[in-house]
């Protein structure tokens, strides 16, 4: 508990660097976590919600115009917010910063909007399926917030979507595993470089973490899923499957992955009712194919595009 508090410190202190108007920020990914095969030394990644992009954008390149690759910190704020916000997953990035503590790290930056709409909607599943696992949070949002509320539609979102694609029987592993796969199937960048183990290396040094954060939206669960009480999570855990089920979680999923769902049904433009859609997709033995087939595309596409958008800034010098 001490050693997170005295993390945790150190992060506020590294934020302390930059501009204070941030809705929200958290740490993520190995440089935060320990992690299966890494040796601690991870550059740090950081996600900075800021209300107004331009604004945020204007202070941090007065106070750390190296930070910005050539040419964009010669275009100045106003071009460095669309970037962020027209391409790829509505995320810039500045990466291999050094802190004045002699810290390396990256650090997106996102509209408290665009976050909005991807925790709620799934349009990108990108930053949406970042914090679908632990995260270090730095900056707390506002109570009673909009993003405070989305923030924890999307755990509730992740837990429908992971029970539709997990068989009748399973562990409470499995179901952390299955949660985090929903970013990563998909992700081009799984094929091309990525561990492939490397759910598991996230998924099982941090099994504590994955449990408090899930356990009080387990809570409303009940009538779907058991789970024993028990420090064990290879005990095996027993969800309802049986089509009415289905159709709950299916209508509690995220607007986007629904829209997909019935595009795909109609074999075609969203013309067919999505509630009568999603009730023939819940009798259908292949149910959890379609979903996954569905939340793949999703995230292939962001995973694409954000890489993309990420090449074409590393290709500007940095000086």
């Amino acid at each position: 508990m001490l050693e997170k508090v005295a993390q945790i410190s150190q992060l506020k202190h590294i934020i302390r660097e930059f501009p204070r108007n941030m809705k929200f920020c958290f740490a993520y990914g190995s440089g935060a976590f320990k992690q299966i095969n890494n040796d601690g030394n991870n550059m740090l990644d950081l996600v900075f919600v800021v209300r107004n992009a331009n604004k945020w954008h204007a202070e941090n390149l007065a106070n750390n115009p190296k930070h910005y690759a050539q040419p964009l910190r010669f275009l100045g704020p106003k071009a460095i917010a669309n970037v962020q916000e027209e391409l790829g997953a509505k995320i810039f990035y500045n990466t291999l910063v050094k802190t004045s503590q002699g810290q390396l790290i990256k650090y997106g930056v996102i509209s408290e909007v665009s976050l909005v709409e991807d925790l709620l909607d799934w349009n990108d599943l990108y930053l949406a399926g970042r914090l679908h696992k632990p995260v270090k949070v730095i900056v707390e949002p506002d109570e009673n917030s909009q993003l405070r509320t989305a923030l924890v539609q999307n755990l509730h979102s992740a837990v429908h979507a992971a029970l539709l694609l997990l068989p009748q029987y399973f562990t409470e592993i499995d179901f952390f595993k299955k949660i985090t796969s929903l970013s990563y199937q998909g992700d081009f960048r799984m094929i091309f470089g990525e561990n492939k183990d490397k759910i598991s290396n996230i998924v099982l040094p941090q099994l504590y973490e994955f449990k408090q954060l899930y356990e009080p939206i387990l809570k409303h669960f009940d009538n779907y899923i058991d789970i024993p009480k028990s420090d064990h999570m290879t005990v095996k855990c027993q969800q309802d499957t049986s089509p009415a089920t289905k159709i709950h979680h299916l209508n509690h999923l995220p607007r986007i992955p629904q829209v997909k769902l019935v595009r795909k049904w109609s074999q075609g433009p969203r013309s067919k009712d999505t509630e009568d859609c999603l009730r023939a997709i819940a009798h259908d033995p292949e149910c959890s194919e379609i979903l996954e087939q569905c939340l793949k595309e999703i995230v292939w596409r962001s995973s694409v595009t954000q890489s993309i958008k990420g090449i074409v800034m590393a290709g500007f010098v940095n000086v």
